[in-house]
């Protein structure tokens, strides 16, 4: 079990739990070497006893880290800590797409169109790599304030896919952007991507998934047989370019799809040019249910660049047909399974239509227990526990006890109801130490490891003859040394900022060096010569700011006089 403040290869602090998944549960944790936060995905414990999954773990994560992309999440290192599988990459302080979608619904036309050219230029930068991402949905897309995003899981993608169908949370999660053909059991391509990116551009114009299902294999018959619905019917405002362009990237048959996603990119890039304004809907070259297997990676040429295949590499591709071969075969068969299951379901429901009710599931409290017996109770009642944790402070309770779920214990709910469960972190006192003279990055790094609030901020400070300041370095702090803090307590470090004061330019200064000092000082200068015979030519003789009086904010304004030699006809008599 992975806690608060341990080491990762005696390097990569965790500061806190920021994602669990069916994989791997990913952590924020924090890089003192090159002082920075990272991202550290740890693969779970069921998994990592897999030695075979282990090594096409770490060895895709090996290739994603050759990829450089600004809308790519990138990997920083890879490696095994006591048992631990870890990838550690930029961390992202963004939410995902998804959460986006579910907050907002439908965005708005030019989001959608910003969002798409920042994915498409991302994964053709991959395939241009012979990566396929294999997984392409709102879950792995990162966005951040500043509208930029971000595509996560480069590493485990492709070694995710022998495991995918036997885990349900992920299934119900991808299936929903599972292209036809890898439904109907056969390898991933190019070209797969490219119907991933298709549904995810739907999702983001209409605000949900264009296939629904009550379970994964009835959602993978729909990507099948379903032809995709309209945009344009949802929206009439949405224009008939854009539609097009999901058409192609989700038509059923690949032939019908872009042949890269550097021509789905073009196609995007110039959707709402005038010359497509009447543009009419699309039609497809070829029958939508000729589904033939295209070029798998495997079969794409290999660059000069590239490593040629070890002979290790070429028995695992091996090993990997002659698993998909197999599950190829389960799909079949559980298709029909299913199929025949859901006709006798929907019988049965259509006569006694009593069955079709959700049933009513008190909840049990939990309060007491740990998080993994907490879940198993909720589990055990018919109800959905959230992922994420309501992590709160107590005296009372100890770190890791639940302390209640979200809704409340003994209500009464429909099954399946998300249950969020609310656990103690404790309230440990931290002691303040002097942070005086040290760098306020690596003192804020270290804060927030214990569990407290740390800001940096400037402070003005007049500046003493002799001594210079750095402004990383910490000159004061909000709460004093030997003072005892509950976790959560915010404390400011502060960082100098000198109070600049005006000199006495008329004691000597140049022109220039006023002008120097007004530049680096942000102030806005003005000259004016003035013809007088009380001070000699060029000579400051007044300045509109006192002497020591401080310069109080950005783009001040300063004057100064210069004495200038009067003309012949200026002299007075």
């Amino acid at each position: 079990m992975i806690i608060n403040g341990q080491k990762i290869n005696d390097r990569y602090q965790i500061i806190r739990t920021i994602g669990e998944g069916g994989m791997a549960n990913v952590y924020l944790a924090y890089d003192p070497i090159l002082d920075r936060n990272v991202a550290v995905k740890i693969l779970r414990g069921d998994l990592a006893t897999d030695e075979k999954f282990v090594r096409r773990f770490q060895r895709e994560a090996m290739n994603a880290s050759s990829l450089t992309h600004p809308n790519i999440v990138e990997m920083y290192d890879v490696g095994e800590d006591n048992g631990n599988y870890f990838i550690v990459m930029e961390y992202v302080d963004g939410k995902t797409l998804k959460s986006l979608i579910k907050k907002r619904g439908k965005l708005t036309l030019p989001e959608v169109i910003d969002i798409m050219l920042q994915l498409t230029s991302a994964i053709a930068c991959a395939h241009d790599s012979y990566i396929i991402h294999r997984d392409i949905k709102p879950q792995n897309v990162m966005i951040l304030d500043d509208g930029r995003v971000k595509i996560t899981d480069f590493g485990i993608a492709i070694a995710s896919n022998a495991t995918e169908l036997t885990q349900t949370n992920s299934v119900m999660g991808s299936v929903h952007y599972l292209p036809p053909e890898q439904a109907n059991g056969k390898g991933a391509t190019i070209k797969s991507d490219i119907y991933s990116l298709g549904i995810l551009m739907y999702e983001l114009l209409v605000g949900r998934v264009p296939f629904k299902g009550e379970n994964a294999v009835e959602i993978a018959l729909k990507q099948l047989k379903e032809p995709i619905p309209s945009v344009c019917k949802e929206d009439d405002s949405i224009p008939q370019s854009i539609e097009n362009i999901i058409l192609k990237a989700c038509a059923k048959n690949p032939k019908n799809r872009y042949d890269s996603v550097r021509e789905m990119y073009a196609d995007i890039k110039s959707a709402l040019d005038e010359d497509r304004a009447n543009e009419r809907r699309l039609v497809y070259k070829y029958p939508e249910d000729d589904i033939e297997e295209t070029k798998t990676l495997v079969d794409l040429p290999v660059p000069k660049t590239r490593k040629e295949k070890t002979e290790l590499d070429m028995i695992e591709e091996r090993e990997e047909e002659k698993e998909n071969k197999k599950l190829n075969k389960v799909i079949v068969i559980l298709s029909i399974v299913v199929a025949l299951a859901l006709v006798v379901i929907g019988t049965i429901l259509f006569i006694v239509p009593m069955f079709a009710q959700t049933k009513d599931v008190k909840i049990p409290d939990v309060s007491g227990m740990t998080i993994e017996k907490a879940e198993a109770a909720l589990k055990k009642a018919g109800l959905n526990v959230a992922i994420e944790l309501d992590e709160r402070a107590s005296d009372e309770v100890e770190e890791g006890i639940v302390m209640g779920t979200s809704p409340k214990a003994k209500r009464t709910v429909k099954e399946k109801t998300e249950i969020t469960l609310i656990v103690s972190i404790g309230l440990k006192k931290i002691k303040i130490e002097d942070y005086t003279d040290k760098n306020c990055d690596e003192v804020k790094g270290a804060l927030t490891v214990k569990g407290l609030k740390p800001t940096c901020e400037f402070k003005k400070v007049e500046e003493e003859a002799g001594k210079t300041y750095d402004e990383a370095l910490i000159v004061d702090q909000s709460i004093k040394e030997g003072e005892e803090v509950e976790q959560g307590t915010e404390i400011i470090l502060y960082k100098p900022s000198l109070i600049v004061k005006y000199p006495d330019f008329t004691s000597g200064y140049t022109i220039d060096q006023i002008k120097e000092w007004c530049e680096k000082n942000s102030v806005v200068l003005t000259v004016k010569e003035v013809p007088t015979y009380d001070y000699p030519a060029g000579k400051i003789y007044w300045q509109s700011r006192e002497k020591d009086s401080e310069v109080a904010t950005k783009n001040a304004p300063l004057t100064i006089y210069v004495a200038k030699a009067p003309t012949v006809a200026t002299r007075t008599h």
